[in-house]
């Protein structure tokens, strides 16, 4: 069977390189997934590969497990933290309004029992001399916060959800995991779940959903517990990532990244609607948008085409977007990876993200086709050393400090490629709410996520900086960028057409007379 055929391009390369440290003790080149047409044939090859050595090591349970030291990721977000205590930005919120019988009790017993099971939820963060580490807490029973609002109105209640979103959490006393129901009628609630990024990610989330449900239905029907217990927790993953990084790996990750961002390194100027701050601001707003599957179908043939995957196609159109818009040629574009590159770490709740900084040259104006040559090899580079924590080669970079915007790169691009566990619980319907906790990490970001064979976009951003009128107009010139880039891929990127019928109609009519 061809790999593409099976789901390989479409799951995400990065995936498989835990699978293959475990399975064949070795970590391929992730270039090799393309070259081999078949499974067969790639099985031939990774078997072939020399033995990797870190593939060997192993994550320990840590002598006392009450305390551990901070991981890389966790401590950039806790020193974020301390600048901007009462900030949203990385509040990570989820609701679903259930309509039913709901078993409030039943759901806080099983929220217990999770808790009960991931250290990472219990987890606090005091300091020391300016020094954090992580100390978890005993087990307790998670309560639900009620309340039961006079104005059961849609608006009112979605309302409500953005403002629990937005309220910040205290890293050093927690609980930083809370649950509210907002009660529209005895058969009528909103459930908001808000975690902060420090002690989860969008992964973690799609394992929360899954063992809610798992629970419920075994609490429901008087079974005993069908998810096995962990060999390891986040503060274990933590202290054995501070010990593997030995100055070592640390060169030979660094020698690609140092080469990828050799000086002089970019600053993006998108232009803007109000000048930038002085120093940065992490209020936002989010846009959404929709890509329609029959767009998202020729995309797919011409990733196809290029050995691409759905990632490296609309992240190219991303890119060249920004180019257009900025006037510039040199684009550094962050974007998010799982960071579970071992198999002992794919069913812990945690925050595992690290982040990759995608540098393209679209100097030239190279065709849309030439571009996505140029973003596929920038890609697999990128992920074949996604290993070294984004806070380490910050440092080593030795990057100017500029508070007014983010260092190395000013926004974002995500291809939201997680495992989906929809949340169900037994005797109700769920439906999730989108809830805008107003707040942006960066100028801007743009996710992306598979639905109904076409993809929903948001854009958030920052809103001392763009209109949402600004925004709005963004999303539309980057799906006719695509539009464009699918029909006519060997146009060069500047012919590519990012205008809407409506403004060329404007630009062509109303402007022309």
């Amino acid at each position: 069977d061809l790999f593409s055929e099976t789901g390989g391009l479409s799951l995400g390369p990065v995936g498989a390189g835990a699978g293959f440290r475990w399975g064949f003790g070795a970590k391929p080149p992730l270039r090799i997934l393309f070259e081999q047409p078949t499974v067969a044939a790639l099985t031939s090859a990774v078997a072939a590969l020399p033995r990797d050595v870190d593939a060997e090591t192993t994550i320990s349970r840590l002598p006392d497990s009450r305390t551990a030291p901070l991981s890389f990721a966790q401590e950039r977000l806790w020193v974020l933290n301390q600048i901007e205590p009462d900030s949203a930005a990385y509040n990570l919120v989820a609701a679903f309004r259930i309509r039913g019988a709901l078993d409030r009790t039943a759901l806080e017993r099983t929220l217990t029992e999770i808790g009960g099971r991931h250290e990472a939820l219990r987890t606090v963060f005091p300091s020391t001399d300016g020094v954090a580490r992580q100390v978890i807490k005993p087990a307790e029973p998670f309560v639900l916060s009620v309340e039961a609002g006079s104005n059961a109105q849609d608006d009112a209640l979605t309302r409500r959800a953005a403002e629990l979103a937005a309220e910040p959490f205290d890293l050093s006393n927690g609980p930083l995991f809370r649950g509210t129901l907002l009660r529209a009628a005895d058969d009528d609630h909103l459930l908001v779940l808000v975690m902060h990024h420090i002690v989860s990610d969008g992964w973690s989330r799609g394992v929360l959903y899954q063992e809610i449900g798992a629970l419920s239905r075994a609490n429901a029907s008087g079974d005993a517990s069908p998810l096995a217990e962990f060999p390891i927790q986040y503060g274990d993953f933590a202290a054995w990532q501070r010990n593997w990084l030995s100055e070592a790996v640390l060169a030979r990750q660094l020698e690609y990244w140092t080469r990828l961002l050799a000086a002089p390194l970019p600053t993006l100027d998108l232009p803007t609607d109000r000048p930038r701050p002085p120093i940065q601001t992490f209020k936002g707003a989010t846009h959404r948008f929709e890509i329609p599957a029959s767009l998202a179908g020729r995309l797919k043939t011409l990733g196809a085409e290029e050995d691409a995957t759905a990632f490296m196609v609309l992240l190219a159109a991303f890119q060249a977007m920004l180019s257009r818009y900025a006037g510039q040629d040199d684009i550094v574009v962050g974007s998010p990876t799982a960071g579970r590159t071992r198999l002992e770490t794919e069913g812990l709740i945690g925050f595992f993200v690290n982040t990759l900084a995608l540098r393209t040259n679209l100097a030239g104006n190279p065709s849309f086709r030439t571009l996505l040559g140029r973003v596929r090899e920038v890609s697999l580079g990128a992920f074949q050393h996604q290993d070294l924590p984004f806070e380490r080669l910050v440092e080593a970079l030795h990057l100017p400090r500029d508070l007014s915007r983010s260092p190395l790169f000013q926004t974002l691009f995500i291809l939201q490629n997680t495992p989906v566990h929809p949340l169900a619980l037994p005797g109700v319907v769920l439906e999730q709410v989108e809830v805008d906790a107003g707040a942006a990490k960066f100028d801007l970001t743009l996710s992306l996520a598979v639905q109904d064979g076409g993809y929903v976009g948001h854009l958030e951003y920052n809103t001392d900086l763009f209109d949402a009128a600004t925004i709005e107009r963004l999303g539309q010139h980057y799906v006719t960028l695509l539009e464009a880039a699918a029909a006519a891929p060997d146009l060069p990127i500047t012919r590519l057409g990012i205008l809407t019928p409506a403004e060329r109609h404007q630009l062509d009519r109303a402007w022309n007379d």
